[in-house]
């Protein structure tokens, strides 16, 4: 028995690494899948805000049970930035070439390169909020490695690994993500939940 997840994204690459990551135990739907183009809020100062937001109104729109997650990268000589902004802190429109270039030129002359990824996973199931976190430590490079991946991955060693999320292929990267480890956070409770 295949269960269905709505997902409230339309980020392909999220939705292909968490389809990758729950494989055939959920099929995960994407708001395209619903036909939903709405311009979701995220004005959340926090991951856990801006996921109950967004996982807030697509169940607002929908009636339909989904989640939603926030990620976010936090280096430690940046005081935490680029955090909860990460995907636009290049500004709005900006691409993750333009993210990654902003946050090297930051670093230039750091030499604390100590950084983390967290991500934040909210479930509406049943009107009722449950949240889902995962998180990986790790170090910044000065440049960029490997092809596979999204966002900073290209620039981010998980503690214990040579290789970047970006070299990793994607079973391993997935294994040990800030965002796999929330997942599996996520099927674990439903899995239960659903029996």
């Amino acid at each position: 028995m295949t269960e269905t997840l709505l997902f409230a994204t339309n980020n392909l690459h999220k939705l292909r690494e968490v389809q990758e990551i729950v494989g055939d135990l959920f099929k995960v739907l994407s708001l395209k899948d619903i036909s939903m183009t709405d311009d979701i809020p995220e004005t959340s100062d926090t991951l856990e805000g801006n996921a109950r937001q967004k996982a807030g109104y697509i169940f607002e729109k929908t009636g339909m049970d989904c989640f939603a997650d926030d990620t976010g990268l936090f280096i430690d000589a940046l005081d935490g930035r680029p955090g909860v902004y990460s995907a636009r802190y290049a500004g709005e429109g900006c691409s993750f070439e333009d993210n990654i270039n902003k946050v090297l030129l930051e670093m230039k002359h750091s030499e604390n390169r100590k950084a983390s990824f967290r991500c934040v996973v909210c479930l509406i199931l049943g009107g009722q909020e449950h949240f889902f976190e995962g998180r990986i430590d790790g170090t910044i490079l000065k440049e960029k490695r490997g092809a596979e991946g999204f966002g900073y991955d290209p620039v981010f060693i998980p503690n214990g690994q040579s290789q970047t999320f970006s070299e990793m292929p994607p079973y391993l990267k997935n294994g040990l993500s800030h965002r796999g480890r929330a997942i599996w956070k996520l099927m674990k409770f439903l899995s239960i939940e659903i029996g």
